[in-house]
């Protein structure tokens, strides 16, 4: 499909290197800024579906820019400009090594942990008798250590991040202090659209003055969970599954298709006709998120467009 895309080989005035991870491609200018380019690119398991998802860059790229924009009273973020729907411009950053992962409620990861008999993630207790998606007593952080590309993130305990250096104690509190802020302004946001927020995971990394920022995307239906609010109660009762928002429909469809991610499974064939239902559910994941209409970027020449805006923007 042309009107996606994939991969990208932009040469920027002043480019230094290319980044290029799961779903976003980095570009180093001059060691001062990044152009971060959302592509289509649809990761699951950690691994990399072989089809693009027409305008999920898009989608992804415009909610973390709305997002950040909502959050920056509490906590400051790497981004200064968006040239093109699929690009963020921001600050040079070193990031932190970790993801800072919070759940509000016991879905997805933490779920399949319970199940498994655990009561103790990331070195977080979990309290006995919860059910899937039910509500912790209070949101619990379970970060994760950043994977190279074709790794799985594993998790870690605050004690194991601190015993090894991953992150310094000074910054890891604040490392928290912003999560948790985050988590609370964005359960808000969620909860003025009929959404909950049920978990999410927050990156951030370091300015050259040395100042803590949150980088990456933040509370997108890639790095976030979504239940809708209303009927969630009455479903928690009955022992339904939660209506979600997420890219947790995915997920669903290649465990029904017997993959996980796991060696000698092979990623399931993605038709054309799915692919478009995938990115129907992303745009209203968007609208639903952002509570705006969602507008499609011109995708004749998608390339053309990128780096027509960037090179006007870098000028």
């Amino acid at each position: 499909m042309s009107s996606t895309i994939i991969d990208t080989n932009f040469n920027f005035p002043n480019q230094k290197s290319v980044y290029k991870g799961k779903v976003r491609e980095v570009y180093n200018i001059n060691d001062e800024q990044l152009v971060m380019i959302a592509t289509d690119r649809l990761s699951a398991f950690d691994v990399v579906m072989p089809k693009g998802i027409p305008y999920k860059g898009q989608i992804l790229n415009q909610i973390a820019t709305k997002m950040m924009a909502a959050t920056q009273d509490l906590v400051p973020n790497w981004l200064t400009a968006t040239p093109d729907p699929n690009v963020a411009v921001g600050h040079l950053c070193e990031p932190f090594k970790v993801e800072m992962v919070i759940r509000g409620y016991m879905s997805g990861h933490a779920a399949r942990e319970y199940k498994a008999g655990k009561r103790l993630l990331c070195g977080v207790p979990m309290p006995e008798g919860m059910k899937e998606n039910d509500k912790f007593p209070d949101p619990i952080i379970t970060p994760a250590t950043k994977a190279e590309m074709g790794d799985h993130d594993e998790d870690i305990s605050r004690e194991d991040i601190l015993k090894r250096g991953i992150v310094s104690e000074t910054d890891y509190l604040v490392l928290e202090d912003y999560t948790r802020k985050l988590f609370k302004r964005g359960s808000e946001i969620a909860a003025s659209r009929g959404l909950i927020l049920v978990d999410t995971k927050y990156e951030f990394g370091k300015t050259k003055d040395g100042k803590i920022v949150l980088i990456d995307e933040i509370h997108t239906p890639d790095s976030s969970r979504y239940f809708y609010a209303e009927g969630y109660k009455q479903r928690q009762e009955n022992g339904e599954s939660q209506k979600q928002l997420s890219k947790e429909f995915v997920r669903q469809w290649l465990i029904a298709n017997n993959f996980q991610g796991l060696e000698g499974q092979t990623v399931p064939f993605m038709s054309d006709e799915y692919i478009a239902t995938v990115s129907e559910r992303y745009i209203e994941l968007y609208e639903n998120i952002t509570g705006e209409e969602f507008v499609k970027g011109d995708v004749s020449n998608i390339q053309q467009r990128i780096e027509d805006n960037v090179f006007e923007y870098l000028k």
